[in-house]
């Protein structure tokens, strides 16, 4: 490349979400390549080794989306799949991501993350995969979620477990069944029962 021209962004790149510095040399920019366009405004770098394309739009979901991207192999749970599904109170400034025992905990940096370690149904049972400014993210689902906070009460608070089964059941998110499923795959079934049959 001469010097002087502008670097070229790539048809791909501009119609890209929140992608990393190794998605971009897979679509063909150079680390300095990628440094000359964040210097010159037409990428914009939103996190450590993260970008987006000038102009993108963000949405509500900006931070799971930076999150998932930062952790591909983790499922967005607890406090933050409460958040995104809409069910109770909470807004966590932190993203809560499960990750398997066995998986290497991610660097500190922006956002902020949560990491909780689940292993065997517990952490591949009820993973949904929604997408959002063109990253994949893997969150767990309702019924799955409920039962999570049952199984963390100690860390999240039983009134947080309580609240979420109680608007899951007003609002008909998950059946009693999916519920019930859920708590045991979590092992939280004895628990999760008395609450369970309160609020029917």
């Amino acid at each position: 490349m001469k010097a002087g021209r502008p670097t070229p962004v790539p048809p791909r790149v501009r119609r890209s979400g929140v992608v990393r510095s190794r998605d971009l040399e897979r679509m063909g920019l150079a680390r300095p390549a990628v440094a000359a366009l964040a210097a010159s405004g037409k990428l914009q770098r939103v996190a450590r080794g993260i970008y987006v394309p000038e102009g993108h739009q963000l949405t509500e979901r900006h931070s799971l989306a930076v999150a998932c991207t930062r952790v591909p192999h983790g499922i967005v749970c607890l406090l933050s799949a409460l958040a995104f599904h809409g069910l109770g109170t909470q807004n966590p400034s932190e993203v809560w991501m499960a990750i398997a025992p066995s998986s290497r905990k991610p660097a500190d940096g922006v956002p902020p993350l949560r990491i909780a370690r689940f292993s065997g149904q517990a952490l591949a049972r009820g993973i949904e995969i929604h997408r959002s400014e063109g990253v994949r993210i893997r969150v767990y689902s309702v019924a799955k979620t409920v039962a999570d906070c049952f199984k963390y009460r100690n860390k999240i608070g039983t009134d947080v477990a309580v609240e979420a089964l109680r608007e899951t059941l007003r609002t008909r998110r998950a059946s009693v069944d999916e519920l019930m499923r859920a708590a045991q795959a979590c092992r939280v079934s004895r628990v999760m029962r008395p609450y369970l049959e309160a609020l029917q």
